[in-house]
C-alpha cells in the first residue's frame, strides 16, 4: 500500500477514534484487515457532516459549495482522476474492493445536502426519506466489508440498524440539534403529544423536561426498538468473524435507550451515555458469544411502535 494510501486510511481510523466512540471500540473486535475499510466508510461520512456542522459560522450557499466541492472531487475520483484529499483514496479504494454500490454514496450526499436547508420533517415518513441517505445506506455499504452467509437475507436488517443507530442518536441529541436551529423529531409526533419547538428550547434553557416532553421522548424510544427489532435477525447472518463487533455496537447503541429510560427520558438533564465499565463488559461479553446467538432488542421493556 502506497504512503498516500496508507496516510489516507489513518486519517480515517482517527477520525473514527476521535468521534464515534463507541463504534470505533466496536470495530477494535473486527479482524485488521477488515477495520480499516470501516474506518475509511466513517471517516467518509463524519468528514461530510463536518462541512455540513463544522462551518456553522459560513453562510449555507458557501457551506453548500464546500460539500458540493467535495462530492465533485470524489465522484471525479470514482470515475478514475487523482484526487489530492486526505482521506478520499482510502474511501475510494475500499468502494473498489469490495466494489460497494455508488448509488449508497450518492444518496447519503443528497441527505447531506438536505441538512443545510431542511430544519425539521413534517412526518415520520420525511424523516424516514432522509435517514434512507444518512442511515440506511451506512448499512449497506457495510454489508459486504462485514460479510454475510446470507447477502439477500441480511440487506434489510442492515438497513434498518442503519435507522436504529441514527434515531437513537436524534433522541440523544435533541438538545445539540436544536442548538443548530434543527429538531428531528417530527412535528406531527410534537404535534401528538402537544409539544412545540418553544417547548423544547424552553426545556433545554431550564435542563429538565416536561411531562409532554418526556411522553414525547418515550414514543420516539418505541419508534427506535422497532427498528432494532427489525435489525435483528441480520447480525446473526454476518460472517462469524464479524459478528463480535456488530453485537457490540448493537447492544451500546441500544444501550444509550436504557440510559435514557433510566434518566425518566429527560434528554436535557444530561447526555445519555452507556458508561466506560458497561461499555468494556458489553464488548467482552461479545466476544464469547457464539456465533448465530440472536441478540437482545435493547431499550425500555415496552411495546415498540412501527418501524415506519
Amino acid at each position: 500500500m502506497d504512503t498516500d494510501l496508507t496516510a489516507a486510511y489513518d486519517r480515517c481510523r482517527e477520525l473514527h477514534r476521535r468521534h464515534g466512540r463507541t463504534y470505533y471500540l466496536a470495530t477494535r473486535l473486527l479482524p485488521a484487515w477488515k477495520r480499516r475499510h470501516v474506518h475509511a466508510l466513517y471517516g467518509f461520512t463524519r468528514y461530510a457532516d463536518e462541512i455540513v456542522d463544522r462551518t456553522e459560522d459560513l453562510p449555507p450557499a458557501e457551506r453548500a459549495a464546500r460539500l458540493r466541492e467535495w462530492s465533485d472531487r470524489f465522484v471525479a475520483g470514482l470515475h478514475g482522476a487523482s484526487v489530492d484529499d486526505p482521506l478520499l483514496p482510502a474511501v475510494l479504494h475500499t468502494i473498489a474492493v469490495f466494489d460497494l454500490d455508488r448509488d449508497d454514496f450518492a444518496s447519503f450526499l443528497r441527505s447531506m445536502a438536505m441538512d443545510l436547508t431542511v430544519m425539521s420533517y413534517p412526518t415520520y415518513d420525511d424523516l424516514l426519506d432522509y435517514m434512507e441517505g444518512s442511515a440506511a445506506v451506512i448499512g449497506t455499504m457495510m454489508l459486504p466489508i462485514l460479510g454475510s452467509t446470507d447477502p439477500a437475507a441480511a440487506r434489510e436488517p442492515a438497513r434498518q440498524l442503519g435507522f436504529a443507530f441514527q434515531l437513537t442518536n436524534f433522541i440523544r441529541d435533541v438538545a445539540e440539534d436544536l442548538d443548530r436551529g434543527r429538531t428531528y423529531l417530527p412535528d406531527e409526533d410534537l404535534a401528538k403529544f402537544g409539544v412545540t419547538r418553544d417547548d423544547l428550547l424552553a426545556a433545554k434553557a431550564a435542563g429538565r423536561t416536561t411531562p409532554a416532553i418526556r411522553e414525547l421522548i418515550e414514543y420516539e424510544v418505541t419508534r427506535a426498538q422497532a427498528h432494532y427489532l427489525a435489525a435483528a435477525p441480520g447480525i446473526p447472518l454476518l460472517n462469524p468473524a464479524s459478528q463480535a463487533c456488530m453485537r457490540t455496537a448493537y447492544a451500546l447503541y441500544g444501550g444509550i435507550l436504557d440510559e435514557v429510560a433510566g434518566q425518566g427520558f429527560d434528554v436535557f438533564v444530561r447526555r445519555a451515555l452507556v458508561p466506560q465499565r458497561r461499555r468494556m463488559s458489553v464488548a467482552a461479553r461479545a466476544l464469547l458469544t457464539p456465533t448465530g446467538t440472536p441478540v437482545q432488542v435493547p431499550g425500555p421493556a415496552l411495546t415498540p411502535a412501527p418501524a415506519g
